[in-house]
């Protein structure tokens, strides 16, 4: 699905991979996400023979990506600390150059200034000590290598139709499933403090389908804001049907946005 709101600890949970692998998929074929992967890869401008690190692996599409790019005389690694997605993406490589092992976003596990393209996507939002791992990027970084940060940010969470305060209130529930819900918007702001020169931004609106209302993301929602207190039971419920007649007409819009940077290292 376009829109999901993330899960604390999604990564990182040892439980049955497929869920997750499916949720993934679903992510990698958005036309949003693939818009705004395609501007970060030529962005990237990734080399033959190069090393690239790709943190937080999930199912390995981006490592293989970046594996395709370096060719046999390059490395790409992908960093995955969830077992079973870690499973999924090495069967899913078995033709591909692609590298993958256990690590985490705030101790990877590669020498300093030892690779020369990271690329990190949807982990921050994830994380509570977001700036901690953008620097241990820096750190493994080489002079003149490039990082590309995509990440989301869960407040410009869009629903329509319905009534103003309750669409707020139900909105509202995207911001607490991340520890960093607001990656998106800080992106460029973190690798310059890390000491990183911006060299392109970009962003993409991902969209659920007009014609049909998500409703396992919407009950989730709406069930947060009733629990909260935001909302009444009965304005939650006019909620679901007003979305649900938007629906049947086509007249459903349902989105969030992804935000991407990409610098260099200038030393």
């Amino acid at each position: 699905m376009p829109l999901t709101p993330p899960v604390p600890g999604f990564r990182t949970h040892p439980t049955d991979p497929v869920p997750q692998a499916d949720a993934l998929d679903a992510q990698d074929a958005n036309p949003g996400v693939r818009r705004l992967r395609a501007w970060a890869h030529e962005a990237l401008a990734v080399k033959g023979g190069e090393r690239a690190l790709d943190v937080g692996a999930g199912t390995g599409s981006q490592t293989r990506e970046l594996a395709a790019a370096v060719g046999p005389e390059g490395f790409a690694l992908g960093v995955e600390p969830n077992p079973g997605l870690r499973a999924v993406a090495e069967a899913r490589s078995a033709e591909s150059r692609a590298r993958f092992t256990h690590g985490d976003a705030l101790a990877l596990p590669v020498p300093d200034a030892s690779v020369d393209v990271v690329w990190c996507e949807r982990v921050l939002q994830h994380l509570t000590e977001p700036d901690r791992a953008v620097a241990e990027m820096v750190r493994v970084l080489r002079p003149g290598g490039r990082v590309a940060l995509l990440d989301t940010d869960w407040a410009t969470t869009v629903l329509h139709p319905g009534d103003p305060e309750t669409v707020r209130a139900l909105a509202s529930g995207a911001l607490t499933g991340a520890a960093n819900p607001y990656s998106g918007r800080r992106l460029v702001g973190q690798v310059t403090a890390a000491g990183l020169v911006v060299d392109d931004r970009g962003c993409e609106a991902l969209f659920q389908d007009h014609r049909s209302v998500a409703w396992p993301i919407i009950r989730m929602l709406g069930d947060s804001a009733v629990r909260r207190g935001l909302l009444t039971e009965r304005q939650r419920d006019a909620m679901y049907t007003t979305l649900a007649e938007a629906a049947e007409r086509g007249g459903l819009h349902m989105s969030v946005t992804m935000f991407g940077v990409v610098a260099h290292h200038p030393g």
